[in-house]
């Protein structure tokens, strides 16, 4: 689950992280008063609030069609209450968002704040190692994600404990990494101990302030921020489940998570099912790598019947974008018979008008292929993922 960065930024405040003074805002009127709080005194930052990155060159399509920019800048109350005017109810598109964007529901007001430096923050689960990691990059020309690709050797990556603080060496690698000066240091130890507890005691996926700002007194303060947490923990935090916003969620994303089940959308043709992020992320790196994107993923769990199975398979299969299916499942808890039982009931109720491609493997994999092959539809089995994509594209080719 994601939340909006007001959120998000109230959620670090309670764990000893500076944030600018600001308020969240549903219309102009109440943007306006908002900026006029004697505690703001501008100039201010106006923020469409959509749970995604990239918002500051963003561009808006139907009502402020060829604007520019989710992050604005105003030196007036007045340019406060005109630039909410212009976000509200328009549809914001990011790298992140795909073409279709998302709808902005409400805005941010808040100070600007004066910095002399800025650097990226972040904690994520590193499967590979078992270990939270903290990552820290400075920032200058380019954005993480460029510097990601491009240079990830600019990355620092320090591994955290789950029981114990970022210790004092480590904080002393991170001020030296981002060079900044010893009047800092108080401040970036508060600041990487209040995300790394943050993300123990709220059950966090991710957390990532992008950018933190350096400010002349040496205090360093969170100008954006955004966290993920773990759905399967929201039972623990009701506070945290309460911030969940619907109103960005496509019907589709509503309709997965009825079934419990991750749906995300992208800009490709290809509509893949799996059951496991690593695994999403492993066939997306894969079609990339051979000049095929994705159009969506449906990400798959155990612990659910035949009926849930096809439900979820017809979420991607009614997907207009997608022009093939990929299906890649490693069956433990989730018996892949229970797959192939649920292509077949989506199938006979949607119809199948896309080359189909299913890797098997594990919990009853040869029970599944023997379901799909007596069924006679036009659905392809490949042994190893690489081999899936191959016919995939090959049979999408065919079929153009």
């Amino acid at each position: 689950m994601n939340i909006h960065e007001y959120q998000a930024k109230k959620i670090l405040s309670q764990y000893g992280i500076k944030i600018p003074k600001g308020g969240v805002a549903y219309t102009p009127t109440e943007a306006k008063k908002i900026a006029a709080r004697s505690s703001l005194r501008g100039p201010w930052v106006v923020k469409a609030q959509i749970q995604s990155g990239a918002r500051k060159d963003g561009y808006f399509i139907e009502k402020a069609a060829g604007s520019r920019g989710g992050i604005r800048i105003v030196k007036s109350r007045k340019d406060v209450f005109t630039q909410t005017e212009k976000m509200l109810g328009a549809t914001l598109v990011t790298v992140q968002t795909g073409p279709k964007g998302k709808p902005v529901s409400r805005v941010y007001i808040e100070n600007f704040e004066k910095v002399i430096g800025t650097f990226y923050a972040g904690i994520a689960v590193d499967r590979v190692q078992a270990t939270l990691t903290l990552l820290i990059s400075r920032l200058k020309d380019k954005e993480i994600t460029q510097i990601a690709v491009s240079n990830p050797e600019q990355i620092l990556r320090i591994p955290l404990e789950l029981k114990k603080e970022v210790r004092p060496e480590q904080v002393q690698k991170i001020l030296d990494y981002l060079k900044l000066s010893p009047k800092s240091a108080k401040a970036l130890e508060i600041f990487v101990n209040g995300l790394h507890k943050a993300f123990i005691e709220k059950d966090a996926t991710m957390i990532e302030v992008n950018p933190a700002g350096v400010k002349k007194s040496g205090e360093i303060v969170a100008l954006d921020a955004k966290i993920s947490f773990d759905d399967n923990a929201l039972y623990r935090h009701k506070d945290i489940s309460r911030l969940k916003d619907d109103y960005e969620n496509s019907e589709r994303e509503l309709q997965a998570a009825k079934y419990r089940f991750t749906y995300s959308e992208f800009d490709g043709s290809v509509g893949c099912i799996v059951n496991g992020d690593g695994i999403a992320l492993a066939a997306m790196d894969l079609l990339r790598s051979k000049g095929v994107g994705t159009a969506c993923f449906l990400n798959v769990k155990g612990g659910v019947d035949k009926d849930n199975i096809a439900s979820g398979i017809k979420i991607i299969m009614t997907n207009p974008r997608v022009e093939g299916i990929l299906i890649n499942i490693l069956g433990g808890f989730l018996r892949c018979n229970l797959i192939a039982d649920g292509i077949l009931s989506a199938a006979s109720e949607v119809g199948l008008n896309v080359p189909l491609v299913v890797r098997f493997e594990g919990t009853n994999k040869e029970e599944a292929k023997e379901i799909l092959e007596r069924s006679k539809l036009p659905i392809i089995i490949a042994e190893t993922m690489e081999e899936a994509v191959d016919k995939l594209i090959e049979a999408m080719e065919e079929s153009d």
